[in-house]
């Protein structure tokens, strides 16, 4: 008689468990981040340079660091981001007051306007996202995302 190769999927209580909730928040962003890069490559965007560019749209004068941080991104990362933003005119940086060594980065008019143009196709994918779901659960799984998101950092989501 021979050993069965693996466990047998139907005795098996590990096989019919549904996803982790991480498991399908990280399926969630990959979708959002491949649909995000198509609906701006017509701008010349990626996602992670949009993120950027709404940072400083809500909190102009960062540095690369920050700016980093408050869109999830390595700071080697964010620095090829802001030279190409910077390079298409569409950021400018200056020395930040007081600490001449700290360049801070603003949205520029030009940034200002593709954000603009961008703001339809942005939408038109949140109202795909949304489309199947009832405006009370829209609110429910938006703020089930922002509750997640103050439980793991100790911080509340900025508007």
């Amino acid at each position: 008689m021979t050993e069965p190769a693996g466990p047998d999927p139907e005795s098996d209580p590990q096989s019919h468990q549904v996803p982790l909730t991480i498991y399908l928040v990280k399926q969630l962003e990959l979708a959002i981040r491949s649909f995000m890069d198509e609906a701006l490559r017509p701008y010349g965007l990626t996602t992670f340079q949009y993120t950027a560019l709404t940072v400083l749209q809500h909190r102009g004068g960062l540095s690369s660091a920050q700016l980093a941080r408050r869109s999830f991104v390595r700071p080697q990362t964010m620095h090829e981001i802001v030279r190409s933003l910077e390079e298409r005119g569409l950021i400018e940086r200056t020395h930040a007051p007081g600490n001449r060594r700290i360049m801070e980065a603003r949205l520029t008019e030009a940034g200002a306007e593709l954000l603009t143009a961008c703001a339809p196709a942005v939408h038109k994918l949140e109202d795909e996202l949304l489309r199947d779901m009832p405006e009370k659960q829209r609110s429910a799984f938006r703020q089930g995302l922002e509750d997640g998101f103050a439980s793991l950092t100790g911080r509340h989501q900025d508007a």
